[in-house]
């Protein structure tokens, strides 16, 4: 598609906001409509939907790229990112179709972006301003413990990382790559954002889970995909944290378990085996994935030595 959504007016910046669709023919209509008061295009991308969804958002005056199956949270924004790339949008907006997002807080997304002062900027519902209507107590624990371990590996002290609603500059437009089709695409952006030095802030907003549907995502698999991405993330680089220290864990346990058979022994007629035989293979595996996660620690080490030293990438 290389055909332009409308025409820009000169020195003003072209803002875009995308709405990944799937089923949602409820709210679609409404989001669009309040979504267009602060933006130059809305772009929904129907993700294999079975109902109107599609339809209502082109007569509310959205345009409509359709995917003919689904193919997830992070195909639709692949889409949602050539469109705004090939329109030449300063800036891009995404935000959910079902509701849960305030179109009205687009200006403080994108604020920081005019005033040069970040790349990609995130409606956080968790610092000073932020909140989260009815939202679950164990959907926030679970966010809360998915941006822990996502924040050990990249470091980046983001407070919300599940947040979707964000705001790209043309920079981040142009420079962030990803391969994810699912969910698990709201990490590997921050990952890579790291990566090529694009600078992340937050900005306080309001997300409602009192909207007809909500998420169609289940708590249990958005979750599960998401910590294993960032899990796997995490163990690749800093290998130790991930395996050294549950290694250790386990050397301590099979070392306890063994001076407890030993001191229980009270007749050597009576010995068996099997309480020491299991410490000692609980021992072998905590050694075992300790010296792993040294050896791999090493290298990544190594590694980053030698690329800082013949490209000066750090």
């Amino acid at each position: 598609m290389g055909v332009t959504l409308y025409e820009p007016i000169a020195n003003q910046p072209v803002i875009i906001a995308g709405l990944p669709m799937y089923n949602e023919e409820e709210t679609i209509g409404t989001v669009i409509r309040r979504t267009s008061k602060f933006v130059d295009q809305v772009v929904c991308v129907d993700d294999g939907s079975s109902d109107s969804s599609a339809r209502i958002a082109e007569k509310c005056g959205a345009v409509v790229e359709r995917h003919r199956f689904n193919r997830g949270y992070g195909g639709a924004l692949k889409t949602i990112f050539n469109v705004a790339r090939k329109n030449n949008a300063d800036i891009l907006i995404t935000l959910d179709s079902d509701g849960q997002h305030n179109p009205a807080d687009i200006p403080a997304l994108i604020e920081p972006i005019l005033a040069g002062e970040a790349d990609i900027v995130i409606g956080s519902r968790f610092i000073d301003g932020g909140n989260s209507v009815d939202m679950p107590a164990y959907r926030k624990l679970g966010i809360k413990v998915i941006t822990a371990a996502s924040n050990l590996s990249s470091e980046l002290g983001i407070k919300d990382t599940q947040s979707g609603f964000r705001a790209f500059s043309r920079n981040a437009l142009e420079r962030l790559r990803f391969n994810s089709e699912g969910m698990e695409l709201s990490l590997e952006i921050f990952e890579d954002a790291r990566e090529k030095n694009l600078a992340i802030k937050e900005v306080p907003t309001v997300i409602r889970y009192d909207v007809p549907k909500g998420s169609r995502f289940t708590a249990i698999s958005h979750g599960f995909s998401i910590l294993s991405y960032a899990m796997i993330s995490l163990s690749q680089k800093k290998p130790f944290l991930v395996l050294g220290l549950p290694g250790a864990g386990l050397l301590a346990t099979g070392a306890a378990m063994g001076m407890r058979a030993i001191n229980t022994v009270g007749d050597i007629t009576d010995v068996t085996v099997g309480p020491g035989l299991t410490a000692a293979w609980i021992g072998v595996l905590g050694i075992s994935l300790i010296a792993t996660g040294v050896v791999l620690q090493s290298a990544r080490s190594i590694l980053r030595l030698l690329i800082v030293n013949e490209f000066g990438i750090d």
